[in-house]
């Protein structure tokens, strides 16, 4: 298989970003709903916004796909009246490098759900180093320890399960085999 990007591929990125980008605005309504109970319980929805890039990359499989998906997703997030505005470019950016890395490290052969999950927890990792000068340091350890323990919990399922056993149904209904064809591994992996 051919791993440079094809303008099919950017294409086909761009229309993830653009599905993820509105799944993006539509989270920001559990996670507003989850806030005013405290505990930092709105954390578990925040897998939502890693979701992109992992998709992207077990779909096309190709370098540099995570990044254009997760920052251009951001990006569409921020064009639908994002509250945070351009700021959530940097995040898609900083998630995006994150989520090429374990791809990189297996040199963009693995396509697993362990490979989805680190993924997306790469992805967490970015969002807090990009967080922390917003206050971290502010917040008192309980609470910090529970906003850590429960985005990662939710990046493991969401990001993690949620966006693997997305990209295999639609594996399932043949609709990844218009940007790359399906291999041996691949067919035996759905039966």
């Amino acid at each position: 298989m051919k791993k440079t990007l094809t303008l099919k591929d950017t294409l086909v990125a761009i229309v993830i970003a653009l599905v993820f980008g509105i799944i993006y605005k539509v989270g920001t309504i559990p996670y507003d709903l989850l806030k005013p109970f405290g505990l930092q319980l709105e954390q578990v929805i925040y897998g939502f916004w890693f979701m992109a890039g992992p998709f992207a990359m077990l779909i096309i499989r190709k370098p540099g796909v995570a990044l254009i998906a997760e920052a251009a997703a951001a990006l569409i997030e921020t064009f639908l009246a994002g509250g945070m505005g351009m700021q959530s470019f940097v995040y898609g950016i900083g998630q995006g490098l994150a989520c090429e890395l374990i791809f990189l490290m297996t040199r963009y052969r693995r396509f697993t759900l362990d490979t989805a999950t680190i993924s997306g927890l790469l992805a967490c990792l970015a969002s807090f180093l990009i967080d922390w000068p917003y206050g971290y340091l502010a917040v008192q350890p309980w609470a910090l320890t529970l906003i850590i323990v429960f985005r990662f919990i939710g990046t493991i399922i969401i990001t993690g399960f949620l966006t693997y056993y997305l990209a295999k149904a639609m594996e399932k209904t043949g609709v990844a085999q218009m940007v790359r064809p399906i291999t041996k591994d691949d067919y035996d992996a759905l039966k």
